[in-house]
């Protein structure tokens, strides 16, 4: 890392009513790229949620515009030190849901009014070790496989959307559970433990601050998780136990134990898979042969 000039990527977001997204978001990119930040952000009328990065003092001078903002009085950031940046370009779009989660109007939830009960990584930890409790991963598949939390069930699912149609199918015998739900920074979570208590759930509590302040907090240190956390900027994956860290994946190509995901250098395909550093120098990131071949 160049020390001189360290950089720092943040991850944060916040359910609150913004009236005009597009213009929020004209002047929100002017500002990033005038402080020399890159990242991805997204505007709606229910909030923000983004992801940046930069140098140190740009991303302290970014958090500190943001905090003094009226419309985010104690917004949260997690942070995490990088030698550069994590993403090529600055983009700040509006967007109907922070998430696409494509509810009917009449049934959308606000996290404002309804959300499950927040716990610290500390309580959430002590949760995870109880017999009867039903983990819940608010992510995708490939997310899962990548790490998760010892006992966590898998989504059997690509996209948010279809998490109403899983948790209908899947869950419904578990109401009078105890509902433990945790995502990569929090924000699905929000509306997934709403939408389970609209469905009936009684308890229902979600980790703040999500897999990320998990492996960050001085207590509990990542305990329990599997694998590595899978993130969406250069980095792909964090680690987050700390205290017996592991790989749970293994190469495409070779099997051998590997966390690195890539897509498929064949623009047709672009599948993602885990490929050791070995097998992506051989195969230059194709998937297959026949992918190499039909380049």
């Amino acid at each position: 890392m160049n020390t001189k000039e360290p950089y720092q990527v943040i991850l944060y977001y916040q359910y609150v009513p913004i009236e005009s997204p597009e213009q929020f978001s004209k002047e929100h990119l002017y500002f990033c790229k005038r402080i020399h930040l890159k990242g991805r952000i997204l505007v709606s009328h229910e909030g923000i949620n983004g992801t940046v990065s930069g140098k140190k003092e740009n991303i302290e001078r970014y958090m500190e515009y943001m905090r003094s903002h009226p419309l985010f009085p104690g917004i949260q950031f997690k942070i995490d030190p990088h030698d550069g940046h994590a993403f090529k370009k600055m983009h700040v779009r509006p967007r109907k849901e922070l998430v696409a989660w494509n509810l009917d109007p009449e049934v959308d939830i606000d996290p404002n009014r309804i959300t499950g009960r927040h716990v610290s990584p500390k309580e959430f930890h002590q949760l995870l070790q109880q017999d009867d409790v039903i983990i819940i991963d608010g992510r995708n598949d490939y997310e899962y496989d990548l790490g998760h939390f010892r006992g966590a069930i898998r989504p059997e699912l690509q996209t948010t959307r279809e998490f109403p149609k899983w948790v209908r199918e899947n869950l419904s015998d578990f109401k009078d559970k105890k509902i433990l739900t945790y995502c990569t920074g929090g924000i699905r979570c929000e509306k997934l433990s709403g939408f389970l208590l609209k469905e009936g759930f009684q308890d229902v509590v979600q980790l703040d601050g999500g897999i990320v302040t998990y492996g960050k907090d001085s207590e509990v240190q990542g305990d329990l998780f599997e694998g590595s956390c899978y993130v969406f900027d250069d980095r792909i994956s964090v680690p987050i136990n700390h205290v017996q860290p592991t790989v749970i994946t293994t190469c495409h190509h070779c099997g051998t134990k590997a966390d690195q995901y890539t897509n498929c250098q064949n623009a047709l395909c672009d599948q993602r898979h885990i490929v050791c550093p070995k097998c992506l120098e051989e195969h230059q990131g194709y998937c297959s042969a026949t992918c190499k071949e039909g380049k």
